[in-house]
């Protein structure tokens, strides 16, 4: 069904590449800040659910394709890097749903699909992630043997990894959010988290 040796080396490889600080987990750690682990989920969930599109399309080939049509990139790109943008500039002004308040949640009420959909075009608007799955995957597939079980396992392991860190991200944030609070510097930290949202923006608009 999959090849062990295969399999025991692409492990540790992803959980590296997972554990290493990329824009979705700086994203999920500055949404761990500001509206808490809980309402993150959703985010991870567009996430988990565009990294698993980019790593079945790789291994299909259709990455190569969409390589060559960078137009298609740069509009996700650029609509995906400015709404992040926009709201990182909300925040440095203690504006807007994200925003940290004296109350505890925030009051106003946040879009559970925006928040998925947050995620799912950060996952896919990334040219390099598909070029980086595209070149990561195929090595650790045996093709004497069938596809289809390999690439579920596969990218099994990386949906379970990219959670896994994503949640400790997003947990880090939030401490970071109760130590700031417990200093009553809640300024402090709608700029700190605004500051890493635009940079996230601008990371996905211009990396």
């Amino acid at each position: 069904m999959i090849d062990l040796t295969l399999l025991s080396l692409f492990i540790p490889t992803f959980l590296l590449v997972s554990a290493t600080p990329g824009m979705c987990m700086t994203l999920a750690m500055t949404l761990g800040m500001t509206i808490g682990i809980r309402k993150t989920l959703w985010m991870m969930w567009g996430e988990l659910a565009g990294v698993a599109l980019v790593s079945i399309l790789s291994v299909a080939g259709v990455a190569s394709i969409m390589l060559n049509y960078p137009d298609v990139f740069s509009f996700l790109k650029y609509v995906g890097g400015a709404y992040l943008g926009y709201l990182g500039i909300q925040l440095w002004q203690s504006k807007g749903k994200m925003s940290v308040s004296a109350e505890d949640p925030p009051p106003a009420e946040i879009s559970r699909h925006g928040l998925a959909l947050q995620g799912f075009i950060t996952a896919i608007a990334n040219p390099k992630g598909w070029a980086f799955m595209m070149s990561l995957l195929p090595p650790f597939i045996n093709t004497q043997l069938p596809l289809v079980p390999q690439l579920s396992i596969l990218v099994g392991i990386i949906l379970l990894s990219e959670f896994c860190f994503m949640t400790i991200y997003a947990t880090g944030g939030k401490s970071l959010r109760r130590l700031l609070q417990h200093g009553n510097q809640l300024k402090r930290l709608n700029q700190i988290s605004g500051s890493l949202m635009i940079a996230v923006g601008l990371w996905l608009a211009l990396g």
